[in-house]
Parts: C-alpha cells; structure tokens; sequence
C-alpha cells in the first residue's frame, strides 16, 4: 500500500491561516461589525448583545474542554472540520427571527466548533511545521485571523452601502465560511500518527507548575481584557457623533494590524524571550483599549484599532507557545486548558460590559475594566518569567 506524502509546510501554514480566518476572523469577530447595525434595527440592545456574545464564549469554553477528550486527539481531523462547518452553517443561522434564545443558540454553537478548530490545529499543522523544522511558520496561521477580519469588515460594509439589512450580512459571511471549510477538507489531510515514548510515572497527572498556573490566569484576564473592546468598538465609534466616518473603517485597520502582528511580534520574541514579547503585547493592547474611550478622537481611535489588532493574535499565539514549552503535557491537552481560561474571560467580558453600558450609558467604565485587567496579565506574565517551570 503507497504511504500518501504527507503535505508541504507552505500548504500547511496556509490551511492554518484560512482555517483561522474562517473560524475566528469571520466566524467570530463579524459580530463585532453587524452588532451595530443589529441594534439600530431593534433586533438587539446593548445588554442582549452583550449575552448573546457571552454564549459565544461559553460555547468555546465548553468545546475548549471538550477538546481535552482523548476522542478528540485521536481524530484530530474529523472535529477539525465539524468545527469549521459548525461555525459555518451557525453564522447562516443568525439570520433567522429576531430571538435572544436563538442568537445566542447560535452563537453558542460557532463557539463551541471554534475551539474544536484552534485545539485541533495543533495536530492538523502547528506540531506538524514544527516536525518539519518550519519552528517560524508556526505561528503564521494566527494571521488568518486579522485577514478574515479584514475581509469580513470589508464585506459588511460593501453590504450595508448597498442597502441590505443586518440577516443577508450573516447569510453571506456564512457562506464565505463553509466555503473555507470545504476548500480545508481537501487542502488539510489527517495528520500521521505521531509515535510517543512511554511517559515517565506521574507525568499522566499533569502537573501544574506555579509558573503555568500564572500564565493561565494571565491568559485568562487577557481574555476578558480584549474581548470588551473587540466586540463593541463598532458600537463605540457608532455612538460617537465625532467618530461617524470611521464606522467603515476601524474593524478593518483592526484586522489589517492583526495580519501584520505575527511576524512583528515573533521578531520581538526572537530577540528578547517569549515572556517578554507577551508581557509587552498585553500593556500595548491595555493602552489601546483604555484610549478607545478616554480620547475618542478619530486619531486615538485609529490608534486603538491598531494596538488592539496589532497585539491579540499575537499573545493568543505567543501565550500557547510558552504553555507548550511550560508542561510535558500533549500539547493538544496544554493548548485545551490555556483556551478553557481564556474563554471563562471572554464570558464575562462581554456580558458585563453590555450590563455596564445599559447602566452608565458609555462603555468608559468596562473598558477601563478591560485596560485594568491586561495590566494585572502583564504582571502575571512578569512572574513566569522570573519562576522555575
């Protein structure tokens, strides 16, 4: 029987970076730009928008702990690509009647198949450049990300100028999606079963070190830190008078910057340490989400729009990195858990800061929240350095 060739790395890195677009650059950050339009049309209020997010988030979590199952590393594949057209065909599913409990269904859904996506891709093509050598290629998916946010922004926005309301934008950034996910089950095949030596006695337990238990917490404030400005900074410039013509606009320079964050911050990486590039990736995003409501002058929120795109892909992908290199743990197993506490971030994030700006009316306090958070995760991240794994 022919041993089928395993694939080039270029082929790889670019089923990472698409698979990344389709799942989170599309499939979850296009809420942030048809979240304004939605609520202009009545279909949702800042505080429903704000659980209907967190269902997101719950349904990463709970398939971030899902993907811990040894089912799950034993058929990388399979769940790789029923997370993609989950997250695909749930997109389609927003379009339906205006319902909180079917949103959120929805969205719990994309959630949910999202974390199956990053935790299996470990497996599908970040262990497997790694295998090849390709150590720099590894971290080249995360840019899939800011390109489908990109290109997802760019698509809501030719829509919403040619008059469509906010379902026919779910319908066709579910489309672009599935399609995605299509294009991977052929372009991606099942990874070769990867032989490991026996491990030592305990090692089963997994145990975790001071240093990783304060990179987790870290990890997860960081999800709560960015996730209130990355769903709602639409909403933000939408509300400001001042700020209208940057509406089109500022969720593409968020996506562009985060394209362009990968290969700036693994350079970062390479001259300093890992530890350092994530400590100073986590104060630069604080900076950009406390000047999205402090000074919101088109400038500053140009500034932020950058500062945000431009870091959190990168410490997503920076922050998986150190967990790999911190446990002897399967790194499908170090990646599920570091996932598990970012999602428990991002569900509080977005909801309390919906609840927040029904209250105060403004998103200054949550973002102030979000800015306060980062600063405590770059401190966690300053005592990983300085510990023993």
């Amino acid at each position: 029987m022919a041993i089928a060739q395993a694939p080039s790395p270029a082929r790889l890195a670019v089923g990472g970076v698409l698979a990344m677009a389709s799942a989170f650059g599309i499939g979850r950050f296009v809420y942030t730009p048809i979240l304004p339009v939605m609520i202009a049309d009545g279909a949702l209020t800042p505080a429903s928008a704000g659980v209907v997010a967190a269902a997101n988030f719950l349904g990463y979590l709970l398939g971030a702990l899902a993907g811990a199952s040894a089912a799950t590393q034993r058929h990388p594949r399979l769940f790789f690509l029923s997370g993609l057209l989950a997250g695909g065909l749930s997109l389609a599913g927003m379009a339906g009647p205006p319902s909180i409990p079917v949103f959120s269904a929805m969205r719990f859904v994309g959630g949910f198949g999202s974390a199956f996506v990053i935790v299996c891709l470990s497996s599908m093509a970040l262990e497997p450049l790694v295998r090849a050598g390709r150590i720099g290629l590894s971290a080249a998916p995360f840019a899939g990300v800011g390109l489908g946010i990109a290109f997802s922004s760019v698509l809501v926005s030719a829509l919403a100028a040619a008059g469509v309301g906010w379902k026919t934008m779910w319908i066709a950034n579910g489309l672009v999606a599935t399609g995605l996910a299509l294009v991977l089950f052929f372009l991606l095949p099942a990874p070769p079963p990867v032989h490991r030596s026996a491990p030592a006695a305990g090692a089963g337990r997994a145990r975790i070190s001071p240093a990783l238990a304060a990179l987790v917490l870290s990890y997860g404030l960081f999800g709560f830190g960015y996730v209130i400005t990355a769903t709602f900074l639409v909403a933000i410039v939408r509300e400001t008078a001042s700020l209208a013509t940057l509406e089109p606009y500022a969720w593409a320079i968020v996506g562009l910057a985060g394209a362009l964050s990968i290969p700036f911050w693994s350079w970062v990486a390479r001259r300093t340490t890992d530890v350092f590039a994530y400590v100073a990736g986590c104060l630069v995003e604080a900076t950009g989400v406390a000047l999205s409501v402090v000074s919101p002058t088109p400038t500053t929120i140009v500034i932020s729009g950058i500062f945000l795109g431009g870091t959190f892909m990168a410490i997503t992908a920076i922050g998986l990195g150190i967990a790999r290199r911190l446990t002897r743990m399967a790194p499908q197993r170090a990646q599920a858990i570091m996932t598990s506490a970012f999602g428990l971030g991002q569900i509080v994030g977005p909801a309390l800061a919906g609840h927040m700006r029904e209250t105060s009316g403004s998103f200054f306090a949550p973002s102030l929240s979000a800015a306060a958070a980062l600063v405590v995760a770059a401190a966690l991240g300053a005592f990983v350095a300085r510990s023993r794994p």
